[in-house]
């Protein structure tokens, strides 16, 4: 026992079960971790012994060795840097007074569930089996960058701060979870880093708040996700950065609240995501940006979109829930004064997916008037012309009607006043609905037209006929072919 000579009556308890792997609990009853630092000695844990009982790890026949404390203050800073431990570690309900280094070690398992803790040093941590920050209060950094975690990383209820506002209270860059990311309802005021992991799982991180106002809240770029992330009813103040991500599954943001007012609030752009959600929650504060991304399914309600949305080059299969068309063309029109063709061949393409063929002409007319107004003067008069008499060629009946109140214009004007014959004695019997017909349709002739000449203003009314005749069967010519070259 010479070992235990220089131990204090709480460290004797812990070096004498850790052999066994048992437990050692100092907890009072309702007891507040927070309040650590007035614990009394016989609680209170030096870290050098811990670390001296893991690296010697005495041994006892039959037994598996484990540290498991729960309810102690850790003096000092438990270092295991570069350490290779075989041994669990369950630290929990403690007081760390120092923050612990783990640099590089490797570890079987680690528990630091409802634990207070100055911060984390643990880059390139290997870990075995799970790490658990159930529960924690970290009041600086907690560095997992580079981390290798073959089970799941859980961070439920978890709270996260930092002093330094310039440094992310939470760093898991480059890590690679072997299992899921399990995080609901965790707390971060700061910058949360998961640029370049790889979950292997699931991320949820349900009902969890992101703080950092003004700044990057969430920075995931080219994150790796084997199945689901589910972030239902999260609160974020600051951006959201998801840029060249890769989602399997699900990105889940039903009855979300993203907020980054005068930037942008949820940029998934050059992402490739199975479905990404956005419905139920309060409208966007801040611009959404899915530029160049691949969504299988889009699940977007109107009433979450923000002022600017950015689609550009954006490709989806599906889009749902199935909404009227003149409730999608808005987010068609919020991305600047910028004309994107291909938003509109993009919606249009959805809409003939379900069958909605109604739909996707109301776009195609959509994307032509929006069209227009790029074009130079006479271009958008043109534009003007086509669209008042044929739509565009998406709205046919419109013709009919043009036709019919120009020949009931005509044919009671000159069925009140008959123009005079050119040859008297040759001419037919004038009819004025085919003397009409004769000057508005350019390719029929009923011969009424030839066999009459009208004076005065009669004249006048069959040169505007005329006119509008051929302006009529122009744009249906030009209106149909685009239809028809559409289909």
């Amino acid at each position: 026992m010479s070992e235990t000579n220089e131990l204090s009556p709480a460290e004797i308890r812990v070096w004498q079960a850790f052999p066994r792997g048992e437990s050692v609990d100092f907890r009072a009853e309702n007891e507040d971790p927070t309040l650590g630092n007035t614990w009394s000695a016989e609680r209170t844990v030096r870290a050098s012994v811990l670390r001296t009982l893991l690296l010697k790890a005495p041994q006892e026949e039959g037994e598996i060795a484990a540290l498991k404390i729960t309810g102690a203050r850790i003096t000092g800073v438990l270092d295991l840097k570069y350490a290779t431990i075989d041994a669990a570690i369950r630290l929990s309900h403690c007081q760390f007074d120092g923050v612990p280094d783990l640099y590089g070690a490797k570890l079987r398992q680690l528990n630091l569930s409802s634990s207070v803790l100055p911060g984390l040093t643990s880059a390139t941590l290997r870990v075995e089996g799970v790490l658990r920050m159930t529960d924690c209060r970290m009041r600086g950094p907690v560095r997992l960058g580079g981390a290798q975690i073959s089970g799941a990383l859980f961070m439920e209820r978890a709270e996260f701060t930092a002093p330094d506002d310039d440094e992310p209270v939470l760093q898991l860059n480059q890590a690679a979870i072997g299992d899921d990311l399990w995080a609901p309802v965790m707390r971060a005021h700061g910058q949360v880093r998961l640029t370049g992991a790889s979950i292997a799982g699931r991320i949820n991180v349900q009902d969890a708040e992101f703080n950092k106002p003004g700044g990057t809240a969430l920075d995931a770029q080219n994150l790796n996700v084997g199945a689901h992330i589910r972030a239902r009813r999260i609160r974020a103040q600051g951006r959201i950065e998801l840029r060249g991500s890769r989602i399997s599954g699900r990105l889940d943001l039903l009855h979300a609240h993203l907020s980054h007012p005068g930037d942008t609030a949820l940029r998934a752009s050059s992402c490739v995501i199975g479905e990404l959600w956005l419905r139920g929650g309060d409208r966007i504060e801040g611009a959404l940006n899915l530029r160049r991304s691949q969504i299988a399914i889009l699940s977007l309600e109107p009433e979450m979109l923000p002022a600017q949305v950015h689609l550009s080059d954006l490709r989806y299969t599906s889009l749902t829930p199935h909404e009227p068309a003149k409730r999608r063309l808005p987010m068609l029109e919020q991305d600047g004064d910028r004309y994107q063709p291909h938003t509109y061949e993009q919606l249009m393409a959805a809409y003939r997916h379900v069958g909605d063929d109604d739909a996707a002409r109301l776009v195609q007319l959509a994307k032509q008037r929006r069209r227009r107004n790029t074009l130079a003067w006479y271009g958008r008069l043109w534009g003007y012309v086509q669209d008042a008499t044929v739509g565009y060629g998406f709205r046919p009946i419109r013709a009919a009607v043009w036709l019919l109140s120009l020949m009931a214009i005509g044919s009671i004007a000159y069925g009140l006043h008959h123009p005079r014959p050119v040859k008297a004695g040759e001419a037919p019997d004038f009819n004025p609905v085919f003397y009409t017909l004769d000057l508005l349709l350019p390719i029929i002739d009923f011969g009424q037209r030839s066999a009459f000449a009208p004076e005065g203003w009669y004249q006048w009314l069959s040169y505007a006929l005329i006119i509008t005749g051929w302006i009529l069967a122009t744009t249906i010519v030009a209106g149909v072919t685009r239809a028809v070259s559409r289909q």
